[in-house]
């Protein structure tokens, strides 16, 4: 049996909800009791610790206590599960478990499902594996081709039963001109265990075991309960239907120079004014190479509450004023900044400073607010991806080696790591310098971008989900005998790595 973690993590509420009949902000789930929930089944149950029985199918075990939501379906009852809440646009995350051979899913608005899966000896996932989207169903077609538009993750990063899993999905409901439909619904993005798996999926239709084959703008959200035992915890659920701010009147202001702060605009004279529709680099004039461009306007707010402003800004700076006060200033490549507003017109200033002569131009202010998902407010067209690298993949269809520096989330580089693939996609990485394990992972193997692009750093990175062991440490330690205690320094131990063996697969002992 895997034994869990009972610490449940408590999640900041930004917006007390005063109803639920409505979602209108972001909220953890109250996993004291199922009262967030419409008419739950006997199969539901709030638990304190669950564990998988991995010698069983279809088993989990649960204790008394707060802070799980557990599936256990039964004879008597196999009911699936609605939030009293509805909602259109939405994010949701999550911790879930699977039991050993079970089957769950999440449908947004009780429509599209998310599939949830023991997918953990799959090598090739389809679309009813884990984080797959389930695919759509028509029974007039002929066997074989009733199932049709399902689609599988771009990998399999699925831990095994038992074993806590994370998932994040972030959903666009179907947009609606009265009673007509104008907009698919979109899967903007699932990640499951820190890897992106499914992006941009437009959906024409709700899949098959939809609560109702019609779409609707908005509708609760359902887990499936009728399959296998599942588990839940930590559900946190964002919805965004505010209106967004917008820009209006706005002027652009070009200077040609090297701005590396922000200067004083009475002592300079602009090349060009002119009155531009949105913020934008594809202004007629703009020098090549160094330049500084000021757009004034007026920023409309609908909602009140705090407002998040992102800058990208390649080849240089940005800042930021509303209302003449500073949100960001000009000091660093992509800036970043907050702001409480309320619903009115504000005056607005926004400055792109290119000073990096040989920079693509290429800038995108981005917002996030109460009840609104980030997005773009400047020119899309003004992002350019010129910079980006082609990325170089390695995989593992056969026993693989694969020598790099390795970084760490603790900020250290391991300078002597020899990365090894399998097949079977569980892959891992030694540290010769200590002589241990320092990260495993399941999925693709390497993205050694940044290791042969250009001239490279000499790094490779996990391409999976990857389970990290800590900061490196000498694991070897010379002893008097067998019952002396391990030394907390190992310096001076002489302890030196002989390098591997490869067997007749070549699969390495070190």
């Amino acid at each position: 049996m895997i034994k869990t973690n009972s610490i449940v993590k408590t999640i900041h509420f930004f917006i007390t909800l005063l109803t639920w009949q409505t979602l209108t902000a972001q909220k953890q789930l109250d996993l004291s009791t199922l009262s967030d929930f419409k008419n739950a089944g006997a199969n539901w149950h709030i638990a304190g610790d669950v564990n998988a029985d991995l010698n069983k199918n279809d088993t989990l075990i649960f204790s008394n206590g707060k802070g799980v939501l557990v599936n256990q379906p039964g004879t008597a009852a196999r009911e699936d599960l609605f939030t009293n809440f509805k909602h259109g646009d939405l994010d949701i995350e999550l911790d879930y478990m699977m039991a050993k051979g079970s089957n769950s899913g999440i449908y947004l608005q009780g429509r599209y499902e998310v599939q949830l899966l023991d997918s953990w000896g799959v090598l090739n996932p389809r679309s009813g594996d884990n984080g797959g989207i389930y695919e759509r169903w028509d029974e007039t077609k002929p066997e074989g081709q009733k199932g049709y538009e399902g689609y599988a993750p771009r990998q399999n990063v699925s831990r095994a039963p038992g074993l806590w899993q994370h998932l994040k999905i972030t959903f666009q409901a179907p947009r609606f001109e009265g009673s007509t439909k104008i907009e698919n619904a979109k899967i903007l993005r699932v990640e499951l265990n820190g890897v992106l798996i499914q992006e941009n999926v437009s959906l024409a239709g709700p899949t098959r075991g939809a609560v109702e084959n019609n779409e609707v703008a908005t509708d609760a959200l359902r887990i499936q309960g009728d399959h296998g035992p599942v588990a839940f915890r930590n559900i946190m659920v964002s919805s965004y239907d505010k209106a967004k701010p917008s820009l209006s009147v706005i002027a652009a202001s070009l200077y040609k120079g090297k701005f590396a702060k922000e200067p004083d605009y009475k002592s300079i004279k602009a090349i060009t004014q002119k009155n531009v529709p949105d913020i934008t680099t594809n202004i007629t004039g703009l020098p090549d190479n160094e330049y500084l461009v000021r757009y004034t306007g007026t920023l409309h707010i609908n909602e009140p509450g705090e407002y998040n402003f992102i800058a990208h800004t390649a080849g240089g700076s940005g800042s930021l004023k509303i209302n003449n006060n500073t949100v960001f200033a000009l000091n660093s490549k992509d800036n970043r900044g907050a702001v409480t507003l309320q619903p009115g017109d504000w005056p607005f200033e926004f400055v792109y400073s290119k000073y990096v002569d040989w920079a693509r131009s290429s800038l995108a202010l981005n917002i996030t607010g109460p009840g609104i998902r980030e997005f773009t407010i400047s020119n899309a067209n003004s992002i350019s991806s010129t910079n980006d690298a082609d990325p170089v993949l390695v995989n593992a269809t056969e026993n693989t080696i694969l020598r790099s520096f390795v970084d760490l989330p603790s900020g250290s580089r391991v300078t002597h790591s020899v990365n090894v693939g399998t097949p079977e996609k569980i892959h891992y990485t030694y540290d010769m310098d200590k002589g241990m394990m320092v990260q495993l992972w399941r999925g693709n193997f390497l993205d050694a971008t940044p290791m042969w692009h250009e001239r490279g750093d000499g790094s490779s990175r996990a391409a999976g989900a990857t389970q990290y062991f800590g900061k490196p440490a000498l694991t070897v330690e010379r002893l008097t005998d067998v019952n002396a205690a391990w030394a907390g320094d190992t310096t001076g131990t002489s302890y030196r790595p002989n390098g591997y063996v490869l067997d007749e697969k070549d699969r390495p002992t070190f």
